[in-house]
């Protein structure tokens, strides 16, 4: 059938509904769009966010600063309190965009015949038995049932994963719901999927949710999200010291107030020992070191939607990969060559073709429509230019086109030379075996090229045969069979492996996370790709017909052995994640088409490719990779990582230094004496323990061995015991530094001021110490002396600086209530928190050695 022609392949009479009869399907089924989730109102989730019980303790903290009558403390606080509720708010209404980008690509523009007029509609006001008209580049509005069709190609990676489009054939029978995407020679279109070439007509017969691609946006709203372990664990340890604070206040008030009769101070050293346990810094750290580490891996070009995530990625430990677009570039590229006697591969950019395999390409160019969207002869068009030479098409003149049909699997162009010359020029490509019944070749010759396309596609290529010949006579036969054709070759087509990849997944080998591809292609060319990014276990594989006849328990037992999962749908998959994560695996994800959504939503950690992926898929995940690049998933782990290691420290730190604070208000009232710590003093040291814990360690450097140890236990605990025992030892050990000095003091019977100067100041320089070995869990004190951290540096200098105005300035002495500190002073001082800082090592030597890592 000549080119020309195409344009009238589909219009034969047909009318379609009627402009009444569309607007009474309207009304009665409603618009073709994927329903939403009621979304939450704004007041509804600043209360639910404002409920949460470290959010009333930071509040609860800044009203106890107001009754203390410190207006400019509780001020900062509650500032504070209300930027990180604007912040969570912030991140919890941009999860709310999944469903609206999904109803947004699901509704593109749409060519409808109505009343035998054609006329283009929104997408969304398509209904149900609607004729749609579908050509190459349009995205098909709903699902339906091809009516008439000409070299029909849909493009439907976005349903299934395979990079390879589909040809469409007619059918009269039901689209039912039991039909999935994907496949050759069928006669179903689908919403959301793309038309790569040819044209058609389909019957609508679902939309909206009813459709395969609004399944997807319902299996969203049902997959819930939970709150990571490390924010369950750290609201109940809030919950706890904050019921431990109140209880001591009001033992400390009582016993102070019975033991002296005066209940006035009594009060007051209840509530100074409150503030001082008060653990607001936990919540603190936790939200400020996942924003700034937001901030760092952004830096990688890797976007963060969701901040529980980057806490997820130290601990991940499978990794879920879709094929298409995230290992591989989503775009067919020529691979080989296979003529009768030789075979060839296609090595480097620019490779250097033998004279069969150039012949091979021109023909297969040649047999390809010129411009054409289909990604398999845009594939030869770039080979030909990377190879340098000049179009094959130069001086030819297209006269004859016979089309893909239903009874031949090949394309066959007939070129008139510009030259004069009297034979125009015949190209064939298509299956091997249509290609083959053309040439008319011996039972020998096909038995030898099938067993070429077998060995191809257990490479997991796509193969073509190639066929090129002469025709001499003015007129053209009606079938292609009446022409000479010979046999040329094969072409093997693969979709690239994505630059970067393997070293990738060998650094994520390293890290101790497996990798998983999950994959609607073939099992063989998932297993060939495989093999070339170097997975750990390419023997065993579990296709998606595997997947449905088993049951949760036993896909949960198989997927732990399997790193290959081929056929998969999107159902399938988030299934297959959800194995996963029952199985103990902390869980990530990547994808980057509309079937990746319900998978990303439902992993630990959700990645998107920002560049080639879609809306849905960038909505929701927790994290989208800016450049496509999969390298950029090891960053990411290695900062996840180095993340979480600095809270580790900080939460260590917050733990240790209330000790001290605490020990030294209850010790006064316990012994009866004058109070030393006013709640001024509390309120200082949190001037300098606040940037610590939230600055100082959260710029502290990555550990050496990072990316070369285990990822965090699937559960592991932040407070374990490895953290917590050496904490409260160190604190004890800074404690008894501070408690030695003030009881010093005391026998010698100092003046209040001197006794107040002399154990302030060991408190804030234990502090420092206390900084300073927390740095690293694991090496000395010493050797982390020489790795920068310039916000340490300034928080060092400038709690000197304050602390000399502290003591030597007579208008803040007053305020503190202080005396002069003397040199000697200064020397007992520094004593008693070098031996504060040689006790803390010691412990740290301790914790290593003994490996109080047990639960």
């Amino acid at each position: 059938m000549p080119a020309a022609n195409l344009e009238h392949v589909a219009i034969s009479p047909r009318f379609g509904l009627s402009e009444a009869e569309a607007a009474l399907r309207l009304e009665q089924e409603g618009f073709n769009e994927v329903p939403a989730e009621r979304p939450r109102s704004l007041a509804a989730t600043a209360l639910a966010v404002a409920s949460e019980p470290m959010f009333l303790l930071l509040i609860a903290s800044g009203t106890v600063y107001l009754l203390l009558g410190d207006h400019a403390e509780a001020a900062a606080l509650l500032a504070a309190v209300f930027m990180i509720i604007g912040i969570t708010l912030y991140q919890e209404r941009k999860t709310e965009r999944a469903l609206q980008a999904l109803r947004d690509l699901s509704s593109p523009r749409a060519l409808v015949i109505r009343g035998g007029v054609r006329k283009r509609i929104a997408g969304r006001d398509v209904v149900r038995d609607d004729l749609v008209v579908i050509r190459e580049g349009d995205r098909i509005p709903a699902d339906g049932v091809v009516d008439a069709c000409s070299n029909l190609f849909v493009d439907e990676s976005l349903l299934t994963g395979e990079s390879v489009p589909v040809r469409k054939i007619t059918g009269e029978q039901p689209l039912s719901s039991g039909e999935p995407p994907g496949g050759d020679d069928r006669p179903f279109v689908y919403s959301g999927t793309l038309v790569v070439r040819g044209e058609g007509i389909a019957r609508v017969s679902a939309i909206g949710a009813h459709t395969e691609f609004g399944k997807l946006g319902v299996a969203l709203t049902k997959v819930e999200k939970t709150p990571t372990a490390l924010e369950r664990e750290v609201n109940r340890t809030v919950r706890w010291l904050a019921v431990a604070a109140v209880g001591f206040c009001v033992f400390v008030g009582v016993l102070y107030g019975a033991t002296t009769q005066r209940w006035l101070s009594g009060a007051l050293a209840g509530l100074t020992l409150a503030i001082s346990m008060v653990p607001e810094e936990f919540p603190v750290v936790l939200t400020v070191f996942l924003a700034l580490g937001a901030w760092r891996i952004s830096r990688s070009r890797v976007l963060t939607r969701r901040i529980p995530a980057i806490e997820a990625l130290g601990a991940a430990t499978v990794l879920c990969v879709d094929k298409t677009g995230t290992l591989t570039l989503n775009r067919m590229k020529v691979a080989a060559f296979a003529a009768p006697a030789a075979f060839e591969r296609v090595v480097g950019e620019r490779p250097d073709l033998t004279p069969t395999a150039r012949e091979i390409l021109s023909t297969a160019i040649q047999a390809s429509r010129p411009d054409a969207f289909d990604p398999m002869e845009r594939a030869f068009a770039d080979l030909e230019r990377s190879v340098g030479r000049d179009s094959c098409l130069d001086g030819l003149t297209l006269v004859m086109e016979y089309p893909l049909s239903d009874a031949r699997a090949a394309m066959v162009h007939v070129w008139r030379q510009n030259n004069g010359a009297r034979e125009a020029l015949v190209a064939a490509k298509g299956a091997p075996e249509a290609v083959l019944g053309l040439c008319r070749v011996s039972d020998d010759e096909r038995r030898h090229v099938l067993e070429q396309v077998e060995r191809m596609a257990g490479d997991g290529l796509r193969v073509l045969a190639i066929a090129a010949g002469t025709w001499s006579f003015r007129d053209f036969p009606d079938s292609p069979d009446a022409l000479r054709l010979q046999y040329r070759g094969l072409v093997g087509l693969a979709d690239p492996v994505r630059p970067g990849v393997i070293e990738a997944i060998e650094e994520c080998r390293s890290a101790g996370i497996r990798v998983v591809m999950i994959t609607g292609d073939y099992p063989a060319t998932a297993l060939s790709i495989a093999r070339q990014i170097g997975l750990s276990n390419t023997r065993a594989y579990l296709t998606g017909a595997d997947v449905n006849g088993m049951n949760d328990d036993e896909l949960r037992e198989r997927a732990r052995g399997v790193d290959v999962f081929a056929r998969i749908v999107p159902q399938q998959k988030l299934r297959l994640v959800l194995a996963l994560r029952s199985s103990g695996a902390v869980t990530a994800m990547t994808g980057d088409g509309v079937n990746d959504a319900p998978a990303l939503k439902a992993a630990d950690i959700g990645i998107a490719m920002g560049g080639r992926g879609t809306d849905v898929a960038r909505e929701a995940a927790g994290l989208v990779l800016l450049d496509d690049d999969f390298s950029s998933i090891v960053k990411a782990v290695r900062l996840g990582r180095r993340i979480y290691d600095n809270i580790e420290k900080a939460m260590a730190y917050v733990l240790a230094i209330h000790i001290p604070i605490a020990g030294i208000s209850l010790l006064p009232a316990l012994l009866g004496w004058p109070l030393v710590l006013m709640p001024i003093h509390v309120v200082f040291m949190e001037l300098v323990s606040d940037p610590a814990c939230s600055i100082a360690f959260e710029m502290e450097p990555e550990e050496e061995d990072v990316m070369r140890r285990q990822p965090r236990r699937p559960g592991q605990r932040l407070f374990r015991r490895r953290l917590v025992v050496p904490a409260l030892l160190q604190g004890l050990g800074a404690l008894a530094a501070i408690a030695f000095v003030y009881l010093g003091a005391m026998t010698l019977r100092l003046p209040e001021p001197d006794v107040r100067a002399l154990t302030f100041a060991t408190l804030i320089v234990t502090n420092l110490a206390l900084i300073v070995t927390n740095r690293s869990l694991k090496r000395s004190a010493w050797s982390t002396w020489n790795t920068p951290n310039p916000a340490l540096r300034v928080l060092a200098l400038g709690t000197f600086v304050t602390l000399a105005a502290i003591f030597y300035v007579p208008a803040f002495r007053s305020v503190f209530k202080m005396a002069v500190l003397h040199p000697g002073d200064s020397g007992t001082v520094l004593l008693a928190a070098g031996a504060a800082l040689l006790w803390m090592e010691g412990v740290k030597k301790l914790a290593s050695y003994k490996r109080w890592s047990i639960e």
